[in-house]
């Protein structure tokens, strides 16, 4: 019988997690519920400073928990920092580095050989859904959502259909599911609201076992749309419009076939618009937290929230209106702070402290190993991460990095390394290997580079560089020199 290497480490993965001592019992683990927002800036969120709308869930959230002010995404576009997020590995090792599509529909998939943080927490006995946005294998591949340890999953498969809000159709598994009233340009039923109901439902279904949902959200990603509702109603009209969005092109109802979304739709009032599909976001969380507190279980469940990267300009989006990135530099795409740092709150309740602000330094690559201790299980992979359970539970020694890395495969190539307070960034690999350095706790802003005055810590981030980063088809940049 052959066993391929994803089923030998599987097996592996089984054998130390499914037997646990008594302290390890499944009645003593918490519920697991993690919320990616997608192109939330870390200036979105009235908690994180937004003056034009108020989030007032997401701001309990944090008023209950734990509010991060120096995490970090996996990377700076959708794919890349998933992937991140899942193996807890950064780009410079984990399998997809980029927006790379498929000709049909879908995107690289992520290998047979990944092991995610959703399998790690299946072997552990949990119940494992995922219901949004999934961009990390097309349905049927070795990176579909169900062959990467995922029980269930609902919402787009394909991160480039989800720049719809009103798609013919979503994803269930293996089957695809018809939205009633839509096609490529009729906007009948909104996507989001039917991924809600799924992942309400998820958590109803489970809720006498443990169980992870990972919930990546579409928005507020462009393209920029809402339903006519309440909500939009609470903005319309109230700020001035002064870029509306309008392309020369309609709702293409050959949009799901040719797989070319050159343009998103048209938008008179894209200001409003952002604004209600943030409030929107914000929504939902407060239903998840409703739902949990209806079922009696809100006190032995862990929610935590974040965005896959920073802010966008796209379909008529205005970060620079709302102050999207805060006082950051740069925006989706870059790896400056901007891009990079994002919004983190965890809430668990009796064990988290409620209103503390934490100025660890943590990333996405970081997840795999704090939820490997939450759920009591040992970590027979490796990781780039550190557990931060300890800054969770202000318990035990809290282990910090000793730098973190990034790398992006478009523009020329972007690397970007933290180490303590240093941040060196070379923001065009292929066209100027030249280093910017900035003290990233005095200039946050990365206003002032000081790479000239500290030649010795330039030359210790290159260092890093070339120890982090792994020679891929999609980023076959040399670094080394």
């Amino acid at each position: 019988m052959q066993v391929s290497i994803r089923g030998l480490l599987y097996l592996l993965i089984s054998f130390v997690l499914m037997a646990p001592s008594d302290a390890q019992s499944l009645d003593n683990k918490p519920n697991i519920i993690y919320i990616l927002a997608d192109d939330l800036g870390y200036g979105d969120l009235s908690c994180y400073g937004q003056q034009k709308f108020e989030t007032p869930n997401i701001d309990r959230l944090a008023a209950e928990g734990m509010m991060f002010t120096q995490h970090y995404s996996g990377s700076t576009v959708c794919a890349p920092s998933r992937s991140s997020l899942l193996t807890g590995l950064h780009t410079g090792h984990t399998p997809i580095r980029g927006n790379k599509e498929l000709k049909t529909e879908g995107q690289l998939p992520l290998p047979d050989s990944s092991i995610t943080i959703a399998e790690l927490l299946k072997s552990a006995g949990y119940a494992t859904g995922a219901f949004g946005k999934w961009g990390l294998g097309f349905v049927g591949t070795e990176g579909d959502p169900n062959n990467q340890g995922f029980d269930v999953f609902y919402g787009y498969n394909c991160q480039r259909m989800a720049h719809r809000y009103y798609p013919p159709y979503l994803w269930h598994n293996q089957d695809s599911v018809l939205l009633e009233g839509n096609d490529w340009k009729q906007t009948v039923t909104y996507a989001p609201d039917e991924i809600q109901k799924a992942t309400l439902a998820f958590i109803d279904q489970h809720k006498s076992m443990p169980f992870f949902a990972y919930v990546p959200f579409v928005l507020p990603h462009a393209e920029l749309i809402s339903p006519n509702d309440s909500l939009f109603a609470k903005f319309d009209g109230v700020f001035e419009e002064h870029r509306p969005y309008m392309p020369d092109n309609n709702y293409a109802s050959d949009y799901g076939i040719n797989i070319v979304p050159k343009k998103y739709c048209s938008q008179i009032k894209p200001n409003a618009t952002f604004a209600s599909m943030v409030v929107r976001l914000d929504v939902y969380v407060g239903q998840i937290i409703d739902k949990l507190e209806e079922l009696g279980i809100a006190d032995n469940t862990i929610v935590m929230f974040a965005s896959d990267n920073g802010p966008h300009r796209a379909g008529g989006a205005n970060p620079d209106f709302f102050n999207s990135n805060g006082s950051l530099r740069g925006l989706k795409c870059d790896l400056y702070e901007g891009g990079i740092r994002v919004p983190f709150i965890v809430r668990w309740p009796n064990v988290v402290e409620a209103g503390l602000v934490s100025h660890h330094v943590s990333a996405f690559w970081d997840l795999t190993p704090t939820l490997a201790d939450i759920s009591q299980s040992s970590l027979p992979i490796q990781t780039d991460g550190v557990s931060f359970l300890p800054t969770l539970t202000g318990k035990g020694n809290q282990k910090k990095h000793d730098s973190l890395y990034w790398e992006y495969n478009i523009k020329g190539g972007n690397i970007a390394v933290r180490k303590g307070k240093w941040k060196g960034i070379i923001p065009n690999v292929k066209g100027n290997t030249q280093m910017e350095l900035y003290d990233i706790v005095s200039d946050q802003a990365e206003h002032n580079d000081i790479a000239a005055e500290y030649p010795e810590i330039v030359e210790q981030v290159k260092n890093i560089i070339a120890k982090e980063h792994m020679h891929s088809d999609l980023f076959p940049i040399h670094i080394s020199e």
